[in-house]
């Protein structure tokens, strides 16, 4: 049995910023990572001082090399599988078979996007169907656009994209259940929203150029936003015993602290707000309130 400090399960923009943190605090720690990140078809990286316009794998592997200056970080590309606790001590079994045991574990996995069953989406996604106008809508602004969404998050996200764009088609891909008090409003924006649910996506390499709709229709688009669901990469949080909320996101409070003492949680597995600075800094903080525990414990 290997034994750390910490444990951090996820190796993408939070794990390493926790790893970094932990580094400069002379914490032995591992980090754990399976090498498929959310955003691995994303071409660019915004809204990241210092960064903007790099390539996620770029930024990670520039983070990942300066993490493991460190001499007390170590990792290793694998996939947590199991998460046991034993007396003062979290211990994780991989998939090669290792086993790693730590006083404290960080999971910073992420989570996995689950595509619609729509021919052509998932080979778009990232790409020029997006998820995030603060991450990429700068780079299609004012280009037609479709929403893919419905009720209150269709609602909710709508009105903000027409920061970017005038040109707008809202997509509901069933019944809209839009209320009528929001469907006259986007109608003053000549906002359409159609209903007839979408068959396929054609694209030349994930590039969108239009949709074909289940009543034959092809419409051409340029770019699509879409708000598709998530689930947790791995379900060890919830195998021991960390609550997850409605949307099935871990919980944390302020300090990344779950409800299971010794464990931690940050990055897109703890929250919808899903961009490289928030998972930056929600690592970071969750190392300081790691170190902390460490520190008062040796106390």
């Amino acid at each position: 049995m290997n034994d750390y400090e910490a444990i951090i399960i996820g190796g993408s923009y939070s794990g390493l910023a926790a790893g970094m943190a932990l580094g400069r605090a002379s914490q032995k720690t591992l980090i754990i990572d399976g090498g498929e990140p959310c955003n691995r078809q994303t071409p660019h990286s915004h809204n990241f001082i210092t960064q903007d316009g790099e390539t996620p794998a770029a930024i990670s592997a520039k983070a990942k090399k300066q993490v493991l200056a460190y001499p007390t970080i170590t990792f290793v590309n694998d996939k947590a599988l199991k998460a046991y606790k034993q007396a003062d001590r979290f211990e994780i079994v991989t998939e090669s078979g290792e086993q790693y045991s730590a006083k404290k574990l960080l999971i910073a996995s992420g989570v996995k996007d689950v595509m619609p069953d729509i021919d052509g989406f998932a080979q778009c996604w990232g790409i020029s169907i997006i998820h995030c106008p603060y991450c990429h809508g700068y780079e299609v602004r004012n280009q037609k656009t479709a929403l893919l969404a419905n009720g209150p998050i269709a609602e909710h996200f709508l009105p903000m994209l027409l920061q970017w764009t005038k040109e707008l088609t809202l997509f509901t891909n069933g019944k809209s259940i839009v209320s009528d008090e929001i469907a006259a409003k986007f109608k003053k924006h000549n906002v359409d929203i159609i209903e007839t649910e979408i068959e396929s996506v054609q694209h030349t390499n994930g590039q969108l150029e239009s949709f074909t709709l289940k009543d034959g229709n092809v419409l051409n688009f340029s770019v699509m936003y879409a708000k598709i669901p998530a689930v947790q990469h791995t379900f060890i949080a919830e195998d021991l015993g960390c609550n997850i909320n409605e949307q099935g996101l871990i919980e944390v409070d302020e300090m990344k602290k779950t409800n299971v003492p010794g464990v931690f949680a940050s990055g897109d597995c703890t929250t919808q707000g899903r961009a490289v600075a928030v998972a930056v800094e929600t690592g970071m903080k969750a190392a300081v309130s790691i170190n902390i525990e460490l520190c008062n414990e040796a106390f």
